[in-house]
């Protein structure tokens, strides 16, 4: 393996629940080295509804502030950014603010960009369900393309029939084989970056 990287995984609207903590061992055993921040403060929810009412409730632009304050410590490092759904949307906001990104790795989740986002080859890597409710066909299409127009190497993989969050074994949306193919192809990505 390569010299390992340093990242920061973002968790979804459920909050930091178990998976993320797995998730995050299962990259730390790869090599990593793994940050986890708690944007909700401790609480956590088992319901998507839930979750969306806790990030309603304390707003994006603080969740973002809370994200680059988990962040800054670590900012001399080059880091990966990576994120499940909310997370991922939170991940690719830092990572394109960031001109020292090494990497950004998506499960389950984008986010919109700014017309003069411009990045340098970032590599940027996708994994979404097919069809995903919360990112649908068009959405998915016109983000990667305003992401390769902003410079981004952009990789998407599609699930077929798998659920929205398919790498959570504790939700319902849970697919164990898309799940294993998606952290197959995700330890590729970041073994390449390193």
């Amino acid at each position: 393996m390569a010299s390992p990287t340093t990242i920061v995984l973002f968790h979804s609207a459920f909050g930091l629940r178990p998976a993320v903590h797995a998730a995050a061992e299962r990259l730390r055993a790869a090599g990593h080295e793994v940050h986890v921040p708690d944007l909700y403060d401790g609480r956590t929810t088992d319901t998507v509804e839930e979750g969306m009412l806790i990030k309603d409730e304390i707003g994006k632009e603080e969740l973002l502030r809370r994200a680059i304050t988990a962040v800054a410590p670590l900012s001399d490092r080059g880091l990966v950014y990576a994120g499940f759904s909310l997370g991922g949307s939170i991940a690719q906001n830092l990572a394109l603010g960031d001109e020292k990104a090494r990497g950004l790795l998506l499960l389950h989740g984008t986010s919109d960009l700014a017309e003069d986002a411009a990045v340098d080859e970032l590599p940027v890597q996708l994994h979404v369900a097919d069809p995903d409710p919360f990112e649908p066909h068009d959405w998915l299409n016109a983000w990667y393309l305003r992401m390769q127009r902003a410079g981004a190497d952009v990789e998407v993989y599609r699930y077929a029939g798998a659920g929205h969050l398919f790498t959570d074994p504790e939700l319902a949306d849970y697919d164990k084989e898309a799940a294993e193919a998606a952290w197959k192809v995700a330890l590729g990505f970041l073994d390449d970056l390193g």
